[in-house]
């Protein structure tokens, strides 16, 4: 990862220059941060298959899910999270949305520090989130930061083994841990 000084008056703008670019790219704190592309196997696979079952357990919701191309805005800046769940009212041609009920990020080596520290701060600062997950992509093992009914998120929770089920309450699907692990770990 390197990051780079750039001058954006806009997260859109940031959004527009970034279109079609090779590589990826986040904006946090008005500085481009160049991200690693390239993942293993079974991330690639655990992020299809969070992205499929909460699809099709949403199905007649309204609600978007997307995986790793469409950006969420934070208080910060863009991000471009593994799995999104937005309500949908964004248009086909938008490139953030500004509404995120769930975000999820499959755990490598090189973003571990992140997505427990600087992700899950900036993530749970979005107003309309419920549910940040982070996920083992080497076992049954997922930890879930929730909103509280006082609006606040609670300290995460770790839920581990393959007879364990995530219930993402604010969606209103529980997930057990057997089926999006199946063949994985």
């Amino acid at each position: 990862m390197s990051i780079h000084r750039h001058s954006f008056e806009t997260s859109e703008a940031f959004l527009r220059w970034n279109e079609g670019r090779e590589g990826k790219r986040e904006l946090v704190d008005g500085e481009v941060i160049e991200m690693m592309t390239g993942g293993s196997k079974r991330h690639a696979r655990l992020m299809l298959d969070l992205a499929l079952f909460l699809s099709n357990g949403l199905s007649n919701s309204g609600l978007v899910v997307t995986a790793a191309d469409y950006a969420v805005r934070t208080p910060f800046g863009i991000r471009y999270p593994d799995v999104l769940v937005t309500p949908g009212r964004e248009t086909g041609d938008s490139l953030a949305s500004s509404e995120a009920l769930l975000i999820a990020e499959i755990l490598s080596p090189s973003s571990l520090a992140m997505d427990f520290g600087e992700k899950a701060a900036e993530y749970t600062a979005i107003d309309s989130l419920a549910h940040y997950l982070v996920l083992s992509q080497d076992e049954p093992r997922v930890w879930v930061w929730s909103r509280g009914e006082d609006g606040s998120f609670e300290r995460p929770v770790m839920i581990a083994g393959r007879e364990e089920t995530l219930h993402l309450s604010a969606l209103g699907l529980d997930l057990p841990l057997a089926d999006l692990y199946r063949g994985i770990a």
